[in-house]
């Protein structure tokens, strides 16, 4: 009886088990940005910006000044055709929509609008 409950078990699990897709999404990876002036488009007093992309739609947002993590934040992300938007849950930050461009053998991170929004680190 106790084997057969064990072997039970391991069959729902196995069973209940999903495969984990793989995402190879080229915007994973992270990406900067230097601010211009002394405040982003969120109004927080940072020079660089920094946003690290992983496999499974999410990423850790981080906001510089002298070179110390000033701000932090978890976003989450979603590609609909080129178009990537990216949201910050718990915050009061507007979502931002931006798509990949290529120019030079250099990746960037433009709004839709054209303005620059980061760059691909290596």
């Amino acid at each position: 009886m106790k084997s057969l409950f064990s072997s039970l078990l391991l069959l729902l699990l196995l069973v209940s088990c999903s495969r984990i897709e793989e995402n190879n999404d080229p915007v994973i990876g992270i990406w900067k940005n230097d601010v211009k002036s002394a405040m982003n488009n969120n109004k927080m007093v940072i020079d660089k910006e920094e946003w690290i992309f992983n496999d499974v739609y999410l990423g850790r947002f981080h906001g510089y000044r002298n070179g110390e993590v000033t701000y932090l934040t978890d976003f989450k992300w979603t590609i609909d055709g080129n178009i990537y938007t990216i949201s910050y849950p718990g915050t009061d930050f507007p979502e931002d929509r931006v798509q990949m461009i290529e120019e030079d053998s250099i990746t960037y991170l433009t709004y839709l609008s054209g303005k620059p929004f980061a760059i691909r680190q290596n």
